[in-house]
């Protein structure tokens, strides 16, 4: 017998007695608490003489029937033991197991860290919207992870331009975009048209700080951090060349866990570097630990035999040494070799000659001059301080062109495709792009993508972004304000959803009437729960079909970028 079916048993014995219920025949939990904590000789009787309920709350010791008071307390104090009315409205309308057990609350442990085998969305749209980021996948279903990873149609096509969004009736394949969206969604997307044909992976991703100063919900757990990642890189690694790269930059609060997880999914042989980025800054005079004052960059290779490194298109003014190590350092000693200069190592200053510094400086107080934030200093030095100038966007997580060029010079050639998931202000793409290669920015914070906008409308970007199926249901839900508003959305998703599989679709259409009793906040949570939220976007298999407003323009386009070579 199941734990649904035990507790409609239980319920029904307990009923029998009239110290146990009110008048009506409501149950009282504390009665029947202290009942058991007491060792009531009629709660005994009643137990024990139910087949089932004997077998469940007692044991068998020689000839004695021992009572499992405790497994009979946390039985009677679980939610599904008399439930309130949010309780009682989700197992009706289907959204609990078969033992009763709500499903949004099941986890799953599995060896190395917990929901390793998840995939977790990451579903953060707006900089203040710092919501727990959760498992959209409440089951493992095969066929509900591959709905989940299918290619999406895209819509919204235009091109980034100095004039404005501009419509697009074409594509090419030298074309570089924008995309505005879960970049777990977009990597399964690009899959389908670029598996094999990216040169190049830079990202930034969350560093797991704990703290608030970065755009991306950056309080992720560990464990929920290192599946976030994981469904990333592995996507990720299929888009790769066969001599392409990717660059991974963390701090120490991450990088060595993710370093490991590299290994396991591109494999230790491909490991080429543990790039080093020093940077300086103020320091807390009460500190009683040096000071961490530089990034991990994690440089990983597609093949373990093959990658590109141009090092000589990365060399650095050097002096070198005079008659070998036993000599003293001349810059004249070798004058051919001075000006070739030499391949730098794995650890990088952002300054090398006090004039640099110097020169940063002054340009930075012009521009401080002309930001109006009181804290700006403080958010340069906690974005690793960029060396630009005036050509920053003032994004607080942008990184130097100077950092940026070095990487995608020593990587790639002319031609090639440059590709960052964790766009941000677009950074890479605006580099790769002055260097004369293609680019495809993944980005799905509606500020950023503002940002995107105005800085890349001299190069004429294409933006699109997946088309919305449930997510307007979502948007919707989120964003009401009444119970009418939640009920009127209840009517239109039983009529024009995809609600989850589970959900009994009579017992919702016929229960308007509890539903609107519930509290605004379980209202809200019920239709969340309604939802299936591996529909949250039209599938690339749904592009033609009547159900989704689709443009013939939008259809024409997506089978151009899917399809093309």
């Amino acid at each position: 017998m199941n734990n649904r079916a035990l507790i409609k048993e239980l319920e029904q014995l307990l009923r029998r007695e009239s110290d146990f219920c009110t008048s009506d025949g409501t149950l009282i939990r504390t009665t029947i608490a202290e009942a058991a904590m007491e060792l009531h000789p009629q709660l005994l009787r009643l137990l024990a003489a139910h087949k089932e309920l004997r077998a469940f709350f007692f044991a068998q010791v020689d000839d004695m029937l021992v009572f499992d008071k405790v497994k009979f307390l946390r039985f009677v104090a679980n939610k599904n033991f008399l439930p309130d009315s949010f309780t009682a409205y989700r197992n009706r309308i289907g959204l609990a197991d078969m033992n009763g057990d709500m499903l949004a609350e099941q986890r799953q442990i599995v060896l190395n860290w917990p929901y390793k085998d998840c995939l977790l969305e990451g579903g953060q749209t707006r900089e203040e919207a710092r919501r727990q980021e959760i498992f959209w996948n409440e089951t493992l279903a095969p066929d509900e992870i591959n709905r989940l990873t299918e290619p999406k149609a895209l819509c919204n096509f235009h091109r980034v331009t100095e004039e404005g969004p501009t419509p697009v009736t074409t594509l090419t394949p030298d074309d570089n975009y924008i995309i505005h969206g879960n970049n777990l969604l977009a990597l399964y997307s690009l899959r389908k048209r670029y598996a094999g044909k990216v040169k190049m992976i830079y990202i930034d991703p969350p560093y797991n700080t704990g703290g608030d100063s970065f755009g991306y919900n950056d309080t992720f757990n560990h464990s929920t951090w290192l599946t976030f990642m994981r469904n990333r890189l592995m996507v990720a690694r299929d888009l790769l060349t066969a001599d392409g790269s990717i660059y991974v930059q963390l701090d120490w609060n991450e990088a060595h866990y993710c370093k490991v997880l590299m290994d396991e999914i591109f494999g230790r042989d491909c490991f080429r570097n543990e790039i080093i980025w020093c940077y300086t800054g103020p320091g807390s005079p009460g500190m009683k630990q040096l000071n961490r004052k530089h990034d991990t960059i994690l440089w990983y290779s597609r093949s373990p035999n093959e990658w590109t490194f141009n090092g000589n298109d990365i060399r650095l003014r050097s002096e070198v040494h005079a008659g070998g190590f036993k000599g003293e350092m001349s810059a004249n000693v070798s004058s051919s070799y001075s000006e070739k200069g030499k391949i730098p190592e794995d650890w990088w200053e952002l300054f090398h000659t006090p004039e640099d510094l110097a020169d940063e400086i002054r340009r930075l107080n012009k521009e401080n001059k002309t930001i109006n934030d009181s804290d700006w200093f403080k958010a340069a030095v906690a974005a690793r301080i960029r060396v630009d100038g005036v050509q920053r966007t003032g994004y607080l997580t942008e990184k130097p062109y100077k950092l940026m060029e070095r990487l995608i010079r020593q990587g790639t050639n002319e031609g090639d495709l440059v590709l960052d998931f964790f766009a941000g202000s677009g950074t890479t793409g605006y580099v790769a792009g002055y260097l004369k290669r293609r680019y495809i920015l993944v980005e799905q914070l509606e500020d950023t993508i503002a940002i995107m906008h105005r800085r890349f409308r001299d190069a004429s970007p294409i933006y699109c972004e997946p088309a919305a199926a449930n997510s307007r249901f979502m948007t919707a839900i989120t964003s009401a304000t009444t119970s009418e508003e939640l009920c009127t959305i209840l009517r239109q998703m039983t009529e024009k959803s995809y609600l989850n599989w589970r959900v009994d679709i009579e017992a919702l259409n016929s229960s308007t009437g509890t539903f609107a009793d519930l509290p605004l906040p379980q209202q809200r949570a019920i239709l969340m729960e309604c939802l299936d939220k591996n529909m949250l976007y039209v599938p690339l298999s749904e592009l033609d079909s009547s159900e989704f407003s689709l443009s013939a323009d939008d259809r024409k386009l997506n089978h151009a970028f899917y399809h093309q070579a």
